[in-house]
């Protein structure tokens, strides 16, 4: 299996191929298939003999890749879409076949200092200071877990001491991972802050609360997570005022901005990001809207002292590589072993440039502007929140849930779009997010009619 022979040179160039042709043609939407339909057409693929190359390429190709949706497709609206351009894409097949391990500089330091380059520009965005940095993980649910671990061990060092119960301020529009990683996976209390008309969290709604919280409510909180750009909607939460409760209580201001964060290089709309400088740490996924390939979250820390201090695994075999004032991403996060997940999107910006990236964000607003015009202009739908970034959230006057899921499933069947339901304060509606530098308000203006 190591050895590089004939057949495996004949292996390597056909998927070299796929991979080009991939990259050369616009994706198709594909489709989802049933697993007994995709039982009854590949049939057993692990045996013990294998399958051979041949026939596991052919099976990949013709048919459990057409059952994968395409994310990249200009009319893949639904969830947070993706879009990686073709240089980060491409350089990602470089990644996986160089066995990089970048989870320590001893081992990956050409890779680190890339990665670390691409994190800078982020951070200098958010206009973090000089000595920020941190680290790409999985996503930004594994992001926004790691931050939070290192704010409690951060706040607790500071204070000395623990209360019974720690306690994290969210609102209802906060990310469903954060309040699962909190209450599940670290033990954690959350109290729910209502968010104002358009589901933002505020500083003025945080000191309401803490008006008529019990001394050890208010002791018990350790952390606030703010959110640039909610999934839902694509509102940003009030960062300045949130940081300035932050800071006033000593809590540790985490700032999600796992879709909306790239937001931060488009100068339309840079200023709905003011105080998000007061972050003590920041997520953005590169993978949704600054276009890098799965899977790739963006995790900087004000003071990365904190988090080594919190992240660090102490053992004997890693003596080698805990060296002071080298640069370990293994220490600023939940995670040893990664892959140098960071390097397709730092090859992308090394080769466009980042204003090529500010450029692409602000087309993506700009045909954003131009969806919602139509929603206003048409009298079938109706938009149910003025957007702040590249989510437009609206409703078919009169549907209900059935034919949502019915023109939903039609507009897939047909490859037409792909699009699905959602809920907005209890009540169904749908959603455009828009990613990709090639959805055009022609394509939204095709999917309005469908609806009609």
């Amino acid at each position: 299996m190591h050895l590089y022979t004939d057949a495996t040179d004949r292996m390597a160039r056909a998927l070299a191929d796929l991979c080009i042709d991939r990259l050369r043609m616009q994706a198709p939407l594909d489709e989802t298939v049933p697993p007994e339909e995709l039982l009854d057409r590949a049939g057993l693929t692990v045996t013990e003999t294998g399958i051979g190359q041949d026939e596991a390429l052919r099976l990949w190709e013709h048919v459990l890749a057409p059952a994968c949706l395409s994310i990249d497709h200009p009319r893949y609206l639904s969830f947070i879409p993706g879009a990686p351009s073709k240089a980060a894409a491409a350089f990602d097949m470089l990644v996986g076949a160089s066995s990089v391990y970048a989870g320590s500089w001893l081992e990956g330091s050409g890779a680190v200092f890339a990665e670390n380059q691409a994190l800078r520009w982020i951070a200098d965005l958010a206009g973090l200071p000089e000595e920020a940095g941190g680290v790409f993980v999985q996503g930004g649910t594994i992001g926004n877990l790691s931050a939070l671990v290192a704010a409690r061990a951060a706040v607790q060092h500071v204070r000395g001491s623990r209360p019974e119960r720690w306690t994290v301020v969210l609102t209802d529009e906060t990310h469903s991972s954060v309040k699962h990683a909190l209450e599940s996976v670290m033990d954690v209390d959350v109290v729910l802050i209502p968010g104002d008309e358009r589901g933002r969290l505020t500083g003025g709604a945080i000191r309401e609360w803490l008006s008529t919280a019990t001394d050890v409510q208010r002791e018990s909180v350790f952390a606030v997570v703010a959110t640039a750009g909610t999934t839902n909607l694509g509102v940003v939460d009030d960062l300045a005022g949130i940081g300035e409760v932050a800071q006033e209580q000593g809590w540790w201001f985490h700032v999600d901005g796992a879709y909306g964060g790239a937001g931060l290089a488009a100068p339309s709309v840079r200023h709905l990001y003011d105080g998000i400088e007061r972050a003590d740490s920041f997520i953005v996924d590169p993978h949704k809207w600054l276009f890098a390939p799965f899977d790739c979250c963006a995790l900087i820390y004000r003071d990365p002292v904190l988090a080594r201090a919190a992240h660090t695994q102490k053992a004997g075999y890693l003596d080698p590589v805990t060296v002071e004032g080298e640069w370990n991403p293994s220490d600023f996060a939940i995670q040893l072993t990664r892959r140098a997940r960071g390097l397709p999107f730092w090859f992308s910006l090394a080769v466009h440039g980042t204003k090529a990236y500010g450029d692409a964000v602000e087309h993506t607003l700009s045909v954003t502007r131009d969806g919602r015009a139509l929603i206003d202009a048409a009298d079938h739908v109706r938009l149910l929140v003025e957007p702040d970034l590249s989510v437009l959230i609206f409703e078919r006057v009169g549907w209900s849930d059935a034919d949502y899921a019915t023109w939903s499933r039609r507009m897939l069947d047909e490859q037409r779009a792909f699009v699905t339901a959602s809920r907005h304060q209890g009540k169904v509606c749908t959603r455009f997010a828009i990613v990709n530098p090639l959805t055009t308000a022609d394509d939204l203006a095709e999917i309005l009619d469908s609806m009609r």
